[in-house]
């Protein structure tokens, strides 16, 4: 008769920044799972100012008296960015909760039901890391989170790339409902990290304060030999208002709302190149910079900020500068030299 399989200690992170709505859902959806499927969960409240920390604090305590121990709160004084706040309560965790696996996600990010059931089915020496699918509320793939395979590391996707774009290194579609494939690069949306893992490569960088974070973390755990793998069958819902189709990540068509995030989401994904295409990154550079430079056109009236911060984006992400006080940003967004 065969041994069943012992059950992977996981607690969850879950980051959250003026949405409350969207987080009552996902920690609802959390306390679902039993403690031998999910042990306890970290909640990182970003200094929101929507009445989540009260509300946190209130909720925390009702569940306390009802016996149910495994919320643990943490309301920030500053927000520190999705990057900080991950970087914090994935420390929490590992300090607190003697985990063996995390799972990660923000406020609008929730496993299905099951989802979980069916992560502690997974072996535990089978991968290092394991992103799970994604999908908006209505069933269809959620785009900004479908994980994917470096290019620069794969003949196969490099051709691809270079033919189609974009849809050349993203997993298809097909890949949502065939077996577990090796992957490189994910979201922090429903991404479970080993504690061993995390305890070789250390946290997220909270001086990347929001974009590419999630992307640069699980790149650099690949590159240092971790195995990362996309899993199917573990299905997360990623209920996001924000980005629609024909979004670009923060823009709206092509304009990005509010314009401080120019500088982060342009330095970041720059850092996160430079990693993906090694000795070929100054010639995708050449291609991808003049792209950028398009979008001004974007922002009738405000071109000259745009372009600031653009050009203070691409002297960071070249120098490798990962730290600048996000007052400055902030103060160049709104016009002040």
């Amino acid at each position: 008769m065969a041994t069943p399989m012992a059950a992977k200690r996981l607690v969850a992170v879950v980051v959250t920044y003026n949405r409350l709505e969207k987080l009552k859902v996902t920690l609802a959806r959390l306390l679902e799972s039993p403690a031998q499927e999910l042990a306890a969960i970290v909640v990182i409240n970003n200094a929101s100012t929507d009445g989540t920390g009260d509300w946190l604090d209130a909720f925390a305590a009702q569940n306390l008296s009802q016996g149910e121990t495994r919320l643990d709160i943490i309301n920030s004084a500053v927000n520190t960015g999705g990057a900080g706040g991950f970087a914090t309560g994935m420390r929490r965790a590992m300090e607190h909760h003697a985990p063996d696996w995390l799972v990660v996600m923000d406020d609008d990010g929730r496993p299905e039901t099951g989802a979980l059931a069916r992560f502690q089915t997974i072996p535990d020496s089978k991968w290092d890391a394991i992103a799970a699918a994604v999908y908006f509320p209505d069933g269809q793939i959620c785009e900004m989170n479908r994980p994917s395979r470096n290019p620069f590391w794969h003949g196969k996707e490099f051709l691809r790339t270079a033919l189609k774009g974009r849809s050349g290194f993203h997993l298809k579609s097909t890949h949502y409902e065939g077996d577990a494939i090796g992957i490189d690069v994910t979201s922090f949306v429903g991404f479970f990290v080993s504690a061993r893992a995390v305890k070789a490569n250390g946290y997220p960088d909270p001086d990347l304060f929001i974009y590419g974070d999630d992307g640069i973390y699980t790149i650099e755990l690949t590159q240092a030999g971790h195995s990362i793998g996309f899993e199917p069958q573990i299905r997360f819902e990623h209920d996001m208002a924000t980005f629609k189709v024909g979004d670009d990540n923060g823009a709206q068509r092509g304009r990005f709302v509010p314009l401080w995030k120019v500088y982060y989401y342009h330095r970041n994904l720059l850092m996160l190149y430079r990693i993906a295409a090694g000795p070929w990154f100054w010639l995708a550079m050449m291609a991808i910079i003049p792209k950028w430079l398009l979008k001004t056109r974007a922002h009738q009236g405000e071109q000259q900020v745009f372009l600031r911060l653009l050009i203070l984006a691409i002297r960071d992400g070249l120098a490798g500068r990962r730290h600048r006080d996000h007052a400055e940003i902030m103060k160049i967004a709104n016009g002040s030299r």
